[in-house]
């Protein structure tokens, strides 16, 4: 983690004086910074924005404009990918499986009109299948598909895995197996494969004060690198063989100079980089600046080294643990109470910082995770330089509540 020149709690609380905490905010230059360091990372390769670590159709679109190389949006429901398909937002690519008959049928009407722009839907398994084939009519123009690869690893014959349990596919053999039952499909159209190896993307590998997990985080993810490389290019070739597939997607933010280097690969993908929350603070191949924070008003002083700020209990999704939880970032010299964490109303932090926080005054902190920090507001405050220069409605500030 670095911080750009000049962020620190008295720079803030002057940019926000006239605003009423809690409220959301990005940081552009942080966020552009991130960008271009990602696109650095990348190599030639496009990066497709992922809106799951972004919720804010606003900054979506300014990434998208911000350089040709951030091409298409993957998305994860398929009422969200529609909506952004009404607003205009080309080129996407929905990387989870849906069973929403409702939102399929609709996809299912809107490919009539457009097939060549329609959205691109990921799938698995034959019951996928059949439930796409249930809505479509006699008039359906071919719905195009995506094949979801299983790249965790495993070691050992399956008694150590790492990464997420997403689909059953996972050899070679499987995925020409479903790409030949697509092909007898009638209108569905394999032209997508994706595969995200999160053991790597999404795993720091160097947890601080863990030096053990990190030994073993290095070697696992030496393995699974070769591992990942090796069977995806065993797929997409063998799958290229019976179906003409227009895009390989695959990494994320904590991979993507390691998928860059595979010639399978035709497309990235990377979301949580452009906020860069605290759960990308601990790799050891690249440094990410915090873009995006909340700010939480100091409420109540209970004491010496003590002050209480009103919310807070903003947790990430996943295992539950510390890692979960948002962290104090401005002032300097805070922490949560281990006995209270982060509160529903209210969040108690502990520091020498405490003593110099007034009723009224500020803290900032950072999420966990990214874009889960905009199911908590209606807005994000913009700011570049010392002011700020916009204020742009998340997906819950446009009444939107995909998941």
């Amino acid at each position: 983690m670095t911080d750009l020149p000049g962020r620190n709690h008295a720079q803030f609380e002057e940019i926000f004086a006239e605003v009423e905490a809690p409220f959301a905010f990005v940081d552009l230059d942080a966020m552009w910074a991130n960008a271009d360091a990602m696109l650095a990372r990348a190599g030639d390769k496009p990066v497709r924005i992922a809106s799951k670590s972004i919720r804010c159709r606003s900054l979506i679109e300014l990434i998208l404009d911000r350089d040709e190389r951030f091409r298409g949006v993957m998305t994860f429901t398929l009422p969200e990918t529609l909506w952004l398909a009404e607003e205009g937002v080309e080129d996407l690519l929905l990387a989870y499986p849906t069973t929403d008959l409702e939102a399929l049928s609709e996809l299912v009407v809107r490919n009539v009109a457009s097939p060549d722009e329609a959205a691109i839907i990921t799938v698995d398994c034959v019951e996928h299948l059949d439930m796409i084939a249930s809505v479509l009519g006699t008039a359906a123009a071919p719905v195009r598909l995506c094949l979801d690869l299983d790249l965790g690893f495993e070691a050992m014959g399956g008694r150590i895995r790492a990464g997420a349990r997403r689909s059953p596919v996972r050899s070679a053999e499987q995925a020409v197996a479903l790409a030949e039952e697509i092909g007898r499909r009638d209108k569905m159209e394999l032209v997508a494969i994706l595969g995200y190896e999160g053991q790597i993307a999404g795993v720091g590998d160097e947890p601080p004060n863990q030096r053990m997990r990190s030994r073993k985080i290095k070697w696992m993810q030496r393995r699974s690198v070769e591992d990942v490389k090796a069977r995806r290019a065993d797929v997409v070739a063998k799958v290229r063989e019976v179906a003409e597939l227009q895009l390989v997607n695959g990494g994320g933010t904590g991979s993507l100079e390691l998928t860059a280097g595979e010639e399978a690969v035709t497309e990235l993908a990377a979301g949580s980089g452009f906020f860069a929350p605290t759960q990308f603070d601990h790799y050891s191949r690249f440094t990410l600046t915090p873009a995006a924070g909340f700010a939480l008003p100091v409420v109540r002083r209970p004491g010496p080294g003590v002050v209480t700020a009103l919310g807070g209990g903003y947790l990430s999704s996943g295992s539950a643990g510390p890692a979960r939880l948002p962290e104090p970032w401005l002032p300097e010299g805070l922490a949560l109470d281990e006995e209270e964490g982060a509160g529903e109303v209210q969040t108690p932090l502990l520091g020498a910082a405490a003593d110099e926080l007034k009723i009224g005054d500020n803290v900032y902190m950072r999420h966990s995770k990214a874009g889960e920090l905009c199911e908590r507001f209606n807005s994000l405050l913009l700011i570049e330089g010392d002011e700020i220069v916009d204020e742009v409605p998340t997906y819950r500030g446009e009444g939107q509540a995909f998941l």
